[in-house]
């Protein structure tokens, strides 16, 4: 029993820290995309999307680490999600993929460049929002009949979780500026100075108003936050650092710590969802552990995931290292 509550929580580690990888690395991809029509000029956007052509096929490896993973380890969550979430997650994935078609033919086009330009833009901002309403669906739980989704398709979509996938789509959109400061110069990067105190202020907001909504939704996290688990109020006190620092570091022009901050605002996020819905990953009331495969399978795969994972921290490594110059109109990266 202690060995399978070992490499269960193992497993809970590698899919949160690949859920967190996706989200940071695709994130400033997606929001890159999320700015694109409201870019100064053809020129900025071309900028801009040479900014994130390196990493951006490489970054969404997350996502499938994190999904295979979540499939192999923890199935009871895929045959409660699925039939849940299964309109947002295939928006999701046809966002995802209609923006990398546009993102390859944007490259090549010369005539029918603003066409794919509003494609790539609708795709990222539909994988955005669905993303975000994902999240916000998972907070707000499923109806369930014993270990069987038991509502409708359309479930997943109320003013809950419109607002949580506002909420995402504004903080990729904010990390995809701060991405900007980092890695241009010129007008590109004077647009991703003005445009970002007006995305921390939604972020802000919708942050504020779903951590009122949730502990009226789930009594669990009311009691959680309001009784045993006080400490718990460091979470937001550091977001709320993070946003300070962030607004100060734009209007000093630094252009490092814009980054940084905006991803220790979602990290710490991240953490006050994981906490304040753990053990549970399928609400209302069943923990990771009621979820898990048998201990062999999840031994079985978690040695081969021990072998790709260096390969995949060693090529995104390799990656940002190689394309760490900013990019110009001129001459791309230097």
């Amino acid at each position: 029993m202690e060995t399978t509550l070992d490499i269960t929580l193992i497993w809970v580690v590698i899919i949160a820290v690949g859920i967190i990888a996706y989200v940071l690395m695709d994130g400033f991809d997606l929001g890159v995309g999320i700015l694109f029509p409201f870019a100064p000029g053809e020129t900025s956007r071309d900028v801009m999307m040479n900014s994130v052509a390196p990493v951006w096929d490489g970054n969404e490896t997350w996502l499938i680490l994190g999904g295979a993973g979540l499939l192999a380890a923890f199935p009871l969550v895929y045959s409660v999600f699925l039939p849940a979430l299964y309109i947002g997650v295939f928006l999701m994935l046809a966002g995802l993929i209609f923006r990398g078609v546009a993102f390859e033919f944007r490259f090549k086009a010369n005539t029918s460049k603003g066409l794919w330009n509003v494609a790539f833009a609708a795709g990222s901002a539909v994988a955005a929002f669905a993303q975000g309403a994902v999240v916000g669906a998972y907070i707000q739980g499923f109806e369930m009949e014993g270990l069987s989704f038991a509502g409708g398709p359309l479930d997943w979509l109320t003013p809950f979780t419109v607002l949580t996938g506002i909420g995402l789509l504004a903080g990729y959109a904010l990390l995809g500026a701060t991405w900007l400061i980092v890695k241009t110069d010129g007008e590109t990067q004077a647009f991703a100075y003005r445009v970002v105190p007006g995305l921390l202020a939604l972020v802000l907001v919708v942050f504020a108003v779903v951590s009122l909504i949730t502990p009226f939704i789930d009594p669990k996290v009311m009691e959680r936050w309001m009784g045993t688990w006080q400490y718990l109020w460091v979470l937001p006190a550091l977001a709320l650092l993070s946003a300070w620092i962030l607004i100060r570091a734009v209007r000093r022009r630094d252009e490092g710590i814009p980054f940084v901050a905006t991803i220790a605002l979602f990290i710490t996020t991240y953490l006050g969802l994981l906490v304040s819905k753990w053990p549970y990953v399928v609400p209302p009331d069943h923990t990771f552990w009621d979820a898990a495969s048998s201990p062999d399978a999840q031994l079985f795969i978690l040695v081969g995931a021990l072998f790709v994972i260096p390969i995949i921290l060693g090529y995104t490594a390799w990656t940002y290292w190689v394309f760490r110059g900013k990019v110009t109109p001129e001459t791309g990266y230097h």
